[in-house]
């Protein structure tokens, strides 16, 4: 990172602690975490023991791995705690409950559905509860706690991570006020992350062609290299260092609604249609449309992977981007252009 870049961090760093009552240090990252599943040696039809060690010091507590198993299994107040997480029991939910910095978890035994900042992903591997201690896969301390792992024998080496997180979401806002700009992705109100833009902060293409800021727009999907500081405000807001536009051509007048599914239909030729209902993402877009599923409309995820557009289903949570060249039908139709499923929340 370059000396400007760090200075223009610690500034902002500064001076968001002054106004938003303090800030966070994330939980170390790598720019491209290992989220592979980790697998130890199989030792046939026998449950061994696997050593841990994190930051290079050896844990006291090993994990195992039983027969049959697709990852070894950790134990996690162990793990966690030698990780600086804050490890409580949360007896009205029946789970494990984890904090450090902008992260929040939640483990339960046995459901392979881990919470992870209000909402829920899986694993392949739940969590299990061993002589009265729980345990999780090791790729929960990649995925979720989002640390460096590796397996190397039977042993599962836990790394400190690099300077940055690295986040891919789609730009639901974008704020320029002369000297402050910030671009939000992943969410509206106090979801998501708003990513604040300094002089050295660097705009390109997939191919590294520069952009300038006013090329940004909603509806695009960014990856984004961002600090590991955050404020405590929801959403939190963090110093960026790159963003790149992960989009071929994209259209500049896009708006954007954010809502929920209120009415899935069919027509006759088998064209789909929904209509959504919830919060305008600009000043010409709509609080309720009716929006048609073309062949080439984009249907992804949060993270910005390919999803299904049979999902986008009554009761579905999205955020639509359409065409300005909307019907004059109350509500207004017109084509969705890229629909992006949100996560089950808790």
């Amino acid at each position: 990172m370059n000396a400007a870049l760090k200075t223009s961090a610690i500034l902002l760093t500064l001076s968001l602690a002054l106004t938003t009552g303090g800030v966070s240090a994330a939980p170390s990252a790598t720019s491209t975490p290992n989220h592979s599943t980790i697998q130890a040696p199989s030792a046939g039809t026998a449950t061994f023991s696997i050593s841990i060690s994190i930051n290079g010091s050896a844990l006291s507590e090993p994990g195992f791995q039983s027969p049959g198993s697709k990852e070894p299994l950790l134990p996690l107040r162990a793990v966690a705690g030698a990780l600086g997480f804050t490890v409580a029991w949360n007896a009205q939910t029946k789970a494990v409950d984890l904090n450090k910095g902008s992260i929040f978890t939640s483990v339960k035994s046995g459901k392979d559905r881990y919470a992870v900042n209000k909402m829920y992903i899986q694993l392949g591997t739940a969590p299990q509860t061993k002589q009265n201690k729980l345990y999780v896969p090791a790729s929960f301390v990649s995925k979720v706690l989002r640390q460096s792992v590796s397996a190397e024998g039977q042993q599962i080496v836990i790394n400190p991570a690099a300077e940055h997180i690295s986040e891919t979401g789609v730009i639901t806002a974008i704020t320029d006020a002369g000297s402050y700009q910030s671009v939000r992705i992943r969410g509206i109100g106090t979801e998501g992350m708003i990513l604040n833009v300094g002089k050295d902060t660097r705009l390109n293409r997939q191919d590294g062609s520069e952009l300038a800021f006013s090329e940004l727009h909603i509806g695009m999907t960014v990856e984004a290299q961002h600090s590991l500081i955050s404020t405590r405000s929801l959403p939190p807001q963090t110093p960026t260092y790159q963003i790149t536009v992960l989009d071929g051509e994209t259209q500049d007048d896009l708006l954007g609604t954010a809502g929920t599914v209120q009415q899935v239909t069919t027509a006759e030729d088998g064209t789909v249609s929904f209509r959504i209902r919830g919060s305008a993402l600009s000043e010409k877009s709509q609080n309720e449309v009716v929006l048609r599923l073309a062949k080439d409309t984009v249907v992804i995820n949060e993270n910005g992977e390919t999803a299904s557009p049979a999902d986008v289903i009554q009761g579905a949570e999205v955020i639509s981007f359409y065409s300005p060249l909307l019907t004059r039908s109350l509500p207004p139709s017109g084509t969705a252009l890229k629909v992006v499923l949100k996560a089950d929340k808790l």
